[in-house]
């Protein structure tokens, strides 16, 4: 059995963690539950997670959830993968900003997008600040590429990326250039065909 065991449904946020798994190269587990049949309402997982959602990642005794502080762990714990960027290098902040931004700007900023709010907040009450922007900063970054750290692909854009993807898949994210082809190269990559594939064959079962 897999030190590594990913509470999982297809589809769903823990596509993201697939993804960073299969990107990882290391056996892992998956306990697959049912949202339709609320099966992550269920006693035994909400002592995984209280918050009755997923992903949740057990590795050992440890006990993850939030897809990206998921992704944060699994680079951190195996470095050998080269997904994440180390302590003590300059560019753990831009890459721990991108972790982050993720949930927090860009996921946000898309479900506001996607279910209008009936008066709009001030500026200052969200923490994304305003759409545009948010927007605007992700292209710059994408742009820059081919991966948000340059060269090295970390798991910053596999957090980033699953939301770009994601979003343009429902056409909540304007169309923008630097957009396609930055999930243009990340489609090559085989651990996300892996991943894509696999989740594939669970909705269709």
């Amino acid at each position: 059995m897999a030190k590594l065991t990913l509470y999982h449904a297809a589809p769903s946020r823990s596509s993201i963690v697939r993804w960073m798994l299969e990107e990882l190269g290391e056996p892992y587990d998956i306990q697959l539950l049912s949202l339709a049949k609320g099966e992550q309402l269920a006693p035994d997982y909400l002592a995984v997670n209280p918050m009755g959602k997923v992903p949740a990642l057990k590795h050992g005794e440890a006990v993850i959830t939030e897809a990206a502080a998921i992704c944060t762990y699994l680079a951190d714990e195996f470095p050998h993968a080269r997904l994440n960027i180390p302590v003590g290098d300059p560019r753990r902040g831009p890459y721990l900003k991108w972790l982050f931004f993720s949930p927090s700007c860009i996921e946000a900023a898309v479900m506001d997008r996607a279910a209008p709010r009936k008066e709009e907040p001030r500026r200052a009450m969200i923490g994304y600040g305003d759409f545009d922007t948010v927007m605007g900063v992700v292209a710059k970054a994408v742009a820059k590429g081919p991966y948000l750290m340059g060269e090295q692909f970390t798991a910053a854009d596999v957090v980033v990326g699953s939301m770009l993807r994601w979003g343009m898949m429902f056409n909540l994210l304007p169309e923008r250039p630097e957009f396609k082809a930055y999930v243009g190269r990340l489609e090559q990559r085989p651990a996300l065909q892996r991943a894509t594939a696999l989740d594939q064959e669970l909705a269709a079962a």
